[in-house]
């Protein structure tokens, strides 16, 4: 894992080395109970999952922020962001309940501080003054096209925060297609980054997109509405 990251420029130290194990352990034991991922070997798990998840520290320095990983599924990105980034306030939001149990699990067997795991869609965390436009970063990992994840995610960014989306290799044609939804909900596109995993030619797109302005009280809509009807 450590020479793994070396290859990123991504320094990490024996301790979060053995809890990026111990995170790896509980995933495949808990993945036989629950469907939580269907990469299962190690090496396709330290850099699919979890160097990975570690990109946007390429960018951005998380170092005492607040960060949401909306519709965290088994975790990723947040929980390799913070184990990366100790100072980090991480919460993990998501809409299956055991999921919720399991990230409890990883966070208590890993001894993680300042860390909130909520059982909520994403619709009604938005919705929520707790959570409200209450982070520096909202991030989500996802193959919920850009314009769809906008009204999931810039909801909870606050002013002068960012949105932030790990994507695949059709990144420019979804932020064509999301430009007026992510103008509408109160975001400006700001960076685009390309990452190149070592070793695997993998090529995944990072998309910033700054919070300009208050998000509408009308957004996010109701559960389903973001999908069926997308801001276009």
């Amino acid at each position: 894992m450590i020479n793994y990251l070396n290859k990123l420029e991504i320094a990490i130290s024996e301790k979060q080395a053995e809890q990026f194990a111990q995170y790896e352990k509980l995933l495949l034991e808990w993945n036989e109970k629950i469907n939580l991922t269907a990469i299962t070997e190690h090496e396709q798990i330290v850099i699919k999952h979890f160097a990975d998840s570690l990109t946007p520290l390429l960018y951005r320095d998380m170092s005492g922020k607040s960060l949401i990983d909306v519709g965290t599924g088994a975790g990723f990105p947040g929980l390799p962001l913070k184990i990366a980034v100790p100072g980090m306030e991480l919460t993990l939001l998501d809409s299956l309940n055991k999921r919720i149990n399991f990230l409890e699990t990883v966070v208590a067997s890993l001894s993680l501080e300042g860390v909130c795991c909520v059982h909520s869609r994403a619709e009604d965390g938005g919705k929520d003054k707790a959570l409200r436009e209450n982070f520096d970063f909202a991030v989500s990992r996802a193959v919920t096209p850009l314009n769809v994840l906008a009204e999931y995610d810039l909801p909870f960014v606050k002013i002068g925060g960012e949105f932030i989306a790990l994507k695949g290799p059709a990144a420019f044609d979804e932020i064509k297609q999301a430009e007026n939804a992510v103008k509408e909900l109160g975001g400006e596109i700001n960076e685009v980054k390309e990452v190149i995993l070592p070793d695997t030619g993998l090529k995944h797109k990072i998309i910033f997109v700054s919070k300009v302005r208050q998000t509408p009280s009308k957004y996010p809509r109701k559960s389903g509405k973001a999908i069926k009807s997308p801001i276009v």
